[in-house]
């Protein structure tokens, strides 16, 4: 997940510092997040899901087909992009998928609009 686009991470008030980030101050759901919790992560052994001999894992499917229903974008997707070509240019790409066009502001894949000038710039088929 890109958190620089998740609706906790940038919201105003209490701010989620990301799943990489300190549990201080996170949502019973982000510390109970079964893909953050994920043994393989705990163990230090990983820094993406692909690096597992199990991905994608059933957790990690049920996610992504969550989110390309719900939110238009692919978990699987993205760590694929980021496995072809790194994560400095996975990042590049999503600044600029999900920089509103209108002020500069970024574009929640959770609620679709900027959260600058609240501007829709996405609809349930489509990235605007």
């Amino acid at each position: 997940m890109n958190c620089s686009i998740c609706r906790a991470y940038l919201r105003a008030k209490n701010p989620c510092p990301g799943c990489r980030g300190t549990d201080n101050h996170k949502p019973v759901t982000r510390l109970r997040c079964k893909i953050k919790n994920c043994e393989l992560f705990q163990d230090g052994n990983a820094e993406f899901c692909f690096s597992c001999a199990k991905y994608p894992c059933e957790d990690l499917q049920h996610l992504d087909k969550r989110y390309r229903s719900k939110y238009r974008m692919s978990m699987i997707e993205n760590l694929e992009e980021i496995k072809k070509s790194g994560i400095t240019k996975f990042l590049e790409n999503e600044t600029v998928r999900w920089t509103c066009p209108a002020c500069g502001g970024s574009i929640c894949v959770h609620t679709g609009s900027c959260v600058n000038c609240l501007r829709e710039h996405i609809t349930k088929d489509r990235l605007k």
